[in-house]
């Protein structure tokens, strides 16, 4: 029987006007699909005009200007509901769904999609819950010891999984698609027997643990930053009093 590591897989991944889920904008997304380890994958991709100013800082990092998506960029509200959809159809299909630092993206979509179509995430899996591989909880947790960063360009390199075009929704899509599936192979013996439905129940009580531990340290340096434990999608904010 051929591991889940090396069978079909869907990848996920947004670039932004910024880093906040709450008030920053998807500017592009894409989905990325692979039946089988080594085949062809299946790109789709959005171009976003969010309506709002993309700060400079954000463009230095994906390259997306104002000026280029006021003129090619479709307005947020159909798009985000296409995006929704596409994942909502991979769940459906039993396509484990590969998001890098899934509460990030996840929740952002999710945040945009109340903001544009009165709607949520989870409407959108209430048929078929997704089965979330985060490539970051992954291997942090397997690989728990490992000085250095975990970006996914660091990641890349540790696994020696190619990635051209970094920021390109797309690109990084694929790479962190092709990091699972290193990881995969890599921890075999501890995740061959385990199903992705099993491994998104596992990555949620590991992230969990892998942000108390930061906030922890955190807390030591004298950092005022909270870490949300919630995995892979947050809570929604208290409504203000």
């Amino acid at each position: 029987m051929t591991c889940w590591y090396e069978g079909p897989l869907a990848a996920f991944d947004t670039e932004t006007t910024g880093v906040d889920v709450e008030t920053d904008r998807i500017v592009s997304a894409a989905v990325v699909v692979q039946d089988a380890a080594g085949t062809r994958p299946r790109v789709t991709r959005w171009l976003v005009n969010p309506g709002v100013p993309v700060p400079a800082g954000a463009t230095a990092i994906h390259g997306l200007t104002d000026e280029h998506l006021q003129r090619n960029g479709r307005w947020p509200s159909p798009v985000m509901e296409e995006i929704a959809r596409e994942l909502g159809a991979q769940a459906a299909a039993g396509r484990p769904l590969v998001v890098m630092n899934a509460p990030f993206d996840l929740t952002l979509l999710d945040r945009e999609l109340r903001r544009h179509r009165a709607s949520s995430l989870d409407h959108w899996f209430e048929s078929a819950p997704p089965r979330v591989l985060d490539p970051r909880v992954l291997d942090k947790h397997l690989d728990r010891y490992r000085k250095g960063r975990r970006t996914l360009t660091d990641l890349c390199a540790h696994y020696e999984v190619a990635l051209e075009g970094a920021h390109d929704a797309a690109a990084d899509a694929l790479a962190s698609l092709e990091v699972v599936r290193a990881v995969g192979r890599r921890f075999s013996a501890r995740l061959e027997r385990l199903s992705p439905a099993e491994l998104h129940t596992l990555q949620a009580v590991w992230h969990a643990a892998q942000a108390r531990g930061l906030q922890a340290w955190f807390a030591r340096s004298g950092t005022p930053e909270a870490v949300d434990p919630a995995w892979p999608l947050r809570p929604d904010l208290p409504a203000a009093a």
